[in-house]
C-alpha cells in the first residue's frame, strides 16, 4: 500500500485536521517520502531514538507513534535532534504521529482503552479542548472501592511493576469515572464540575493535591506511559485489517 494512502486513511479515521490549531504536536506524517511503499507498520507509544532503532531492525517501511519529533517546530537538525531523526532517514523509515486525535477518539483513543478496562457504561466525551474532547467519562457497572479501582488499573495497564499512586479524597463508592491520560491533572475542575468520584490520568502536578482534597474527588495516577499504549494498539488491529504486516514496540518507561 502506497504511504499516501495510508496516510490518508489514518488521518480520515483520526479526524487528524480537526485538531491541527489545538495540538502543540504535528500530528500526521512528519518524517517521509511524498510516495512509499509500506508493506510493514510499527506501533510505539514514544517516537524516540529507541524505537526508531528498533522498528529499522524489524525492517519496518512505517512507525506509528503517539509522542513524535515535532512540538511546534524544529528550528535545527543538530545535536540530540539530529542524533534521534538521522535512524529514520538512514533506515529509510517513514514516522506518523497521532497526539490528541489519538487521545480523543471515542472508540480507539487512549481514553476509551482505559475505559475498557475499567468496564464503564453510558461513555460521553471528557476533557474539553476548545471544540474537541481528549478524554471520556462513564458510570462503573458496579461501583469501585478506591482500592478496587486501583487494582484493576495495576493488573491491566503496564505501570513497570510499581503501584498506582492514589490521592485518596473522594466518596467511598466510585460510580463515575472521568479520564484524560497522560498528563491530565488540568482537567480536574471539569471532573468536579460534571460531579465525577474520580479522575484517572497518567502524571500529576503538585498542586492537585491539594485540589483534589478541597474538591472531595480522587485522583489516580496510572502513569503517562501505562494509560497511553491503548491508542497505538487500537490502530495496529485497524491497520492488520488492511492486510498490512505489523509490530508492536514496547518500550515502557515506569513513569
Amino acid at each position: 500500500m502506497q504511504l499516501s494512502r495510508v496516510v490518508d486513511r489514518l488521518d480520515e479515521e483520526l479526524r487528524t485536521a480537526d485538531y491541527a490549531d489545538l495540538d502543540a504536536s504535528a500530528n500526521g506524517l512528519q518524517v517521509g517520502p511524498d510516495e512509499a511503499d509500506i508493506e510493514h507498520v510499527a506501533f510505539a507509544v514514544d517516537g524516540v531514538r529507541e524505537t526508531f532503532e528498533t522498528a529499522i531492525a524489524a525492517d519496518a517501511d512505517l512507525l506509528v507513534v503517539h509522542h513524535g519529533l515535532s512540538w511546534g517546530g524544529i528550528d535545527r537538525i543538530t545535536g540530540q535532534t539530529y542524533d534521534r531523526l538521522a535512524p529514520l532517514l538512514e533506515g529509510d523509515l517513514a514516522l506518523y504521529v497521532s497526539h490528541l486525535p489519538l487521545d480523543g477518539h471515542q472508540e480507539l483513543g487512549n481514553a476509551a482503552g482505559v475505559a475498557d478496562v475499567l468496564e464503564l457504561e453510558d461513555r460521553t466525551p471528557f476533557g474539553e479542548l476548545g471544540p474537541e474532547y481528549i478524554g471520556q467519562r462513564g458510570a462503573a457497572t458496579d461501583p469501585y472501592s478506591p482500592d478496587e479501582l486501583r487494582e484493576r488499573l495495576e493488573a491491566a495497564l503496564d505501570t513497570g511493576g510499581r503501584p498506582v499512586p492514589v490521592l485518596d479524597f473522594g466518596p467511598d463508592a466510585i460510580e463515575d469515572v472521568a479520564i484524560v491520560t497522560g498528563s491530565g491533572t488540568d482537567w480536574l475542575d471539569e471532573a468536579v464540575a460534571a460531579d465525577a468520584d474520580a479522575l484517572v490520568t497518567g502524571e500529576g502536578k503538585g498542586k492537585v493535591y491539594h485540589e483534589a482534597k478541597e474538591a472531595g474527588i480522587h485522583v489516580f495516577l496510572a502513569g503517562h506511559y501505562a494509560t497511553e499504549t491503548f491508542g497505538v494498539r487500537s490502530l495496529q488491529e485497524i491497520v492488520e485489517e488492511w492486510g498490512l504486516e505489523t509490530t508492536y514496540l514496547d518500550v515502557p518507561t515506569g513513569l
